[in-house]
């Protein structure tokens, strides 16, 4: 039979226990989701995951100060090629800027004065040799003796008179004996005494020393 207290309902005993192991249930069920709740926050996969993804940012941050310090020692090299090839191509122009200039200066320089290969071609190279070493004498002067002395054969030798007996004859266009020719031989001539312009040269010389020079001459000398 149920008594009532205070307008709650008394319960049997065996009731009492039942209410107790259904509490004690409960009470075991709470903790045990609060334990489970406190383990699933405290799992260590979430931190094992935070250190990889804060590692890949520094691998990432490594990579790229790489590929950064890479570009710019690219560029230096780039840089520096670029400079270098420039600077050859500067020295290029200014050794291409010469090459006109020392041309223009050869193209400036006189051409050797050409002379025939004739009576009047060695009277005129003569001419310009003498008056380099101030030697006197005059064109129509030195053919006159020539054509008297050779008739403008340079090859000519006189075999006769008194020069030729004493064993040196006169030889060339202006008949000059041996000693003669190598006594009065001017430099930048030939030694050969049958070359007409050294042969005409030399004997001018002599001409110039012993009479003033070869127009001052009329006959042998």
């Amino acid at each position: 039979m149920r008594s009532t207290i205070s307008g709650y309902t008394a319960l049997p005993k065996a009731h009492k226990f039942s209410a107790a192991a259904v509490a004690a249930t409960g009470i075991a069920a709470v903790a045990l989701a609060a334990v489970g709740a406190g383990t699933a926050s405290a799992a260590p996969a979430v931190k094992p995951v935070a250190q990889n993804t804060q590692s890949f940012g520094e691998t990432q941050q490594d990579e790229l100060s790489k590929q950064t310090d890479a570009a710019a020692a690219q560029a230096k090299t780039t840089a520096a090629t670029a400079k270098a090839g420039a600077e050859r191509a500067s020295r290029s122009t200014e050794r291409a800027a010469l090459k006109p200039a020392k041309a223009e200066a050869k193209a400036a320089a006189p051409a050797p004065k050409a002379y025939g290969n004739n009576l009047d071609g060695w009277i005129n190279q003569a001419l310009d040799i003498m008056k380099a070493k101030g030697i006197p004498g005059s064109y129509e002067g030195i053919k006159r003796n020539i054509m008297r002395e050779s008739t403008g054969n340079p090859q000519a030798i006189n075999d006769w008179d008194v020069n030729a007996a004493a064993g040196i004859p006169s030889k060339g266009l202006l008949q000059i004996i041996d000693p003669t020719f190598k006594a009065y031989h001017v430099d930048g001539t030939s030694w050969d005494i049958y070359d007409p312009v050294a042969n005409i040269v030399a004997s001018c010389n002599y001409a110039a020393d012993k009479y003033g020079s070869m127009d001052s001459v009329n006959s042998a000398y």
